[in-house]
């Protein structure tokens, strides 16, 4: 009689779990532009939305620790003149954030470290050379200041915001770029197009190094990632228009080393990728669940392994860096999901009775620091991301003092002394309990003074009334 065998792994038994209602983002108005992003990302420092906004375009940021409901007046970063339809944290300094936007330009935003106490609308750069909607913003893994644009003018930009300037443009794709992944050293990225096509460009030599005409039969958009080991994950639908999942080999690009279908569903499946577990997860918009697989070196290399589900579906989602994972309490993997009002934290883990820090689940990652210069990478040098321990937990640093001039976003903090403002009152120098504690004060003054000014006004409307009833 046979025995079954079941796959031996680490990661068979990862679950997910909501967090506690205190601990979600409440009142939150999430933006309702009719685009295929996230709408949301997130860092070890912030949590950032893109929401609706009156006038143009507009995101949230609030720190982490900020739970429980958003005030309603709480200030927004306001630039764009048209929606914003992608935000991406910068992986070099958790203060830095980059948004693309219906009125044809990209940002990049400093973030302090404190709550906003006033709105943002002053970006350290602007960066002006599409003549359509950016709706992709990705930051270059491991070369300082080197970001990438995408947009409705099938164009590709990169640009090294420590100075605005545009670096290199790639004109290769005829028609709307859906998606853009960089390689683990930044030596390539895959795009996936309307055309159907699967593309793998060099970015410095501005040319498609291999493509595939539709990985995926289906005429609605796809989306690919580049693996840790090289290979290219993708999710798209069958010409039947089932969601299928592929993996494949850019120098054998003929044969899928694997194609999986899925479901009957019309949501687009958004996949994260967690380089270091090798496990992706996917998100469909509309959806309610979430689905996660383990990729291997061995036949049939993409494992299935649970789904989380829940009761209301996600209009996005945001995905943590693995630094800034809870080690403690052996999560591996933390997902943002944004409902109509509201982001809930959803945390996987992998259930381990030990207390003692788990070596296997936890190998060292990507961290902060980066590991080339923009101008080395542009010579051509590439460098793996620069890691660091997870042993103990990660710590954000804080945040770097950039240069008044935009020309100079990410200065290096070794660099000559930032000039301080003669203030009075030095919120540097002020412990963070009393600062947390003044800027609520100005929070609640601020709308004491908005509630009073609606009140004159109804008092005024009233007055005029019976005046005009008397007369």
């Amino acid at each position: 009689m046979s025995r079954s065998i079941v796959r031996q792994s680490k990661f068979r038994h990862v679950f997910g779990q909501t967090v506690k209602a205190e601990q979600s983002y409440d009142d939150i108005r999430v933006s309702k532009v009719t685009w295929d992003s996230s709408f949301c990302a997130v860092n070890p420092k912030f949590l950032a939305v893109i929401v609706e906004s009156s006038g143009g375009g507009a995101f949230l940021v609030v720190p982490l620790a900020k739970m429980g409901r958003v005030d309603k007046n709480y200030p927004l970063v306001i630039g764009h003149s048209g929606p914003v339809l992608d935000i991406d944290w910068c992986p070099h300094d958790d203060n830095v954030l980059a948004s693309g936007s219906e009125d044809c330009s990209a940002m990049v935003w400093q973030i302090p470290d404190h709550s906003l106490v006033r709105p943002l609308t002053e970006p350290v750069a602007v960066l002006e050379g599409h003549s359509k909607r950016v709706g992709i913003v990705s930051w270059h893994p491991t070369a300082r200041n080197i970001l990438l644009t995408a947009a409705s003018d099938n164009l590709i930009m990169l640009w090294n915001v420590a100075t605005g300037e545009p670096l290199i443009s790639v004109d290769d794709h005829p028609d709307l770029i859906y998606s853009i992944s960089w390689n683990r050293n930044g030596s390539l990225f895959c795009t996936t197009c309307k055309d159907r096509r699967l593309r793998v460009c060099d970015p410095r030599k501005a040319e498609v190094v291999a493509e595939r005409l539709a990985p995926h039969e289906g005429i609605r958009p796809m989306r690919a990632i580049f693996t840790r080991d090289g290979n290219i994950f993708t999710t798209g639908f069958t010409r039947m228009s089932q969601r299928e999942l592929g993996l494949w080999d850019p120098s054998r690009f003929e044969e899928p080393m694997a194609l999986l279908e899925l479901d009957t569903s019309n949501g687009v499946l958004l996949p994260y990728y967690d380089p270091d577990a090798n496990m992706v997860y996917l998100c469909g918009k509309g959806d309610s669940s979430i689905r996660y697989f383990e990729i291997t070196e061995e036949p049939p290399y993409v494992h299935y392994l649970n789904t989380f589900s829940s009761k209301e579906p996600q209009r996005g989602m945001g995905f943590m860096p693995k630094r800034g994972v809870d080690v403690s309490k052996c999560e591996i993997a933390r997902l943002y999901k944004l409902h109509d009002k509201k982001c809930e934290p959803i945390t996987m883990t992998v259930p381990r009775k030990s207390d003692l820090f788990q070596d296997d689940l936890y190998p060292d990652t990507a961290g902060p620091e980066p590991a080339v210069e923009a101008e080395e990478w542009l010579e051509g040098r590439d460098r793996d991301p620069v890691l660091v321990s997870m042993k103990g937990g990660y710590v954000p640093p804080k945040s770097r003092e950039l240069k008044a001039s935009r020309k100079n976003l990410a200065a290096d903090s070794r660099a000559a002394p930032p000039r301080r403002s003669m203030s009075t009152c030095d919120a540097a120098t002020l412990p963070p309990q009393l600062l947390e504690r003044l800027l609520e004060e100005i929070q609640h003054l601020k709308a004491a003074v908005l509630a009073q000014e609606k009140r004159i006004c109804d008092l005024e409307n009233k007055l005029s009334q019976y005046a005009n009833g008397t007369a």
